[in-house]
């Protein structure tokens, strides 16, 4: 019986080393694309017109084909992509900031959790999709305009995990040792709750990532999300819908499809990290 939990054990071992090197393995590559993308698609500033070559199909000289002013595709979709992803990360900053403070402030009493509660039930009945575009507006569009909009609409989710947690922490003996040694609501949220809830944060802020680029895409594609001149997929989706009738499939398929996979990108980093963190549920 012994020798059979020792090799159990072993067993476990062996499967936890090679879970996190296979994740790590998945999550550098992963990273390494996207960041290749986004460096790329910074360096992309003034791609080229040229009407003679205008809406030539996909070729070795054009891997994407061009447009209707001659520019390549290639360029235009990888410069679109660097500026989603730059607009994904900064909205999903904001609003992992949004969901720490209403996570930690449920924390202080049964009030401010369901003061919490009712926000986040507030901001889940209004349609997604119109709340960015209005939040969008009232920041006055463009580019902090979209990241305005996406940033404070995408907390929910996230908020509502971590107010579970907390709950949840909160039935511990040690809150109510720290609360009968006197120490205040602000101290025990920073020291014991918070490095409590870090890895869903993690976890959160990545699968945050792909819903925020989704979204301003979108939006962008209705004509209220980044101007016309910004080298934007909702921009390019929008435009290949008047040429699509003539043929042009290419470009609607190319920078559509490249969206998807970076979108799968960052769905493939949450989950390997959350499989990181929480080897258990993996194993399962």
């Amino acid at each position: 019986m012994i020798k059979k939990k020792a090799n159990d054990k072993e067993q476990w071992f062996i499967y936890r080393a090679n879970l996190r090197t296979k994740t790590l393995v998945v999550i550098g590559l992963a990273i390494v694309i996207i960041l290749s993308i986004f460096i790329s698609g910074y360096f992309i500033r003034d791609i080229p017109t040229n009407f003679a070559s205008a809406m030539q199909m996909p070729s070795l000289e054009h891997l994407f084909g061009t447009d209707w002013m001659g520019r390549d595709m290639f360029q235009r979709t990888i410069a679109g992509l660097g500026l989603s992803i730059m607009v994904g990360f900064i909205a999903s900053v904001v609003s992992t900031i949004i969901s720490i403070v209403l996570g930690l402030f449920s924390s202080f009493n049964k009030f401010a959790d369901e003061v919490v509660a009712g926000i986040i039930d507030l901001f889940g009945s209004i349609p997604h999709i119109l709340l960015i575009i209005l939040v969008s507006i009232m920041f006055g569009g463009g580019v902090y305009g979209v990241i305005m909009g996406v940033g404070l609409t995408h907390w929910t989710p996230l908020a509502r995990v971590l107010r579970s947690e907390v709950k949840e922490i909160m039935t511990k003996e040690y809150i109510s040792l720290a609360e009968n040694l006197g120490r205040n609501k602000v101290w025990i949220a920073i020291k014991h709750i918070f490095p409590l809830i870090i890895s869903q944060i993690i976890v959160g802020v990545i699968l945050m990532f792909p819903h925020a680029i989704m979204h301003e895409a979108a939006i962008t594609f209705l004509g209220f999300g980044l101007p016309p001149h910004e080298p934007a997929i909702g921009v390019i989706l929008a435009e290949s819908m008047h040429y699509l009738s003539s043929g042009c499939w290419w470009l609607a398929f190319y920078p559509g499809l490249s969206l998807l996979l970076v979108v799968l990108l960052f769905d493939l980093i949450g989950e390997n990290v959350e499989k990181l963190l929480n080897p258990e549920t993996a194993q399962e």
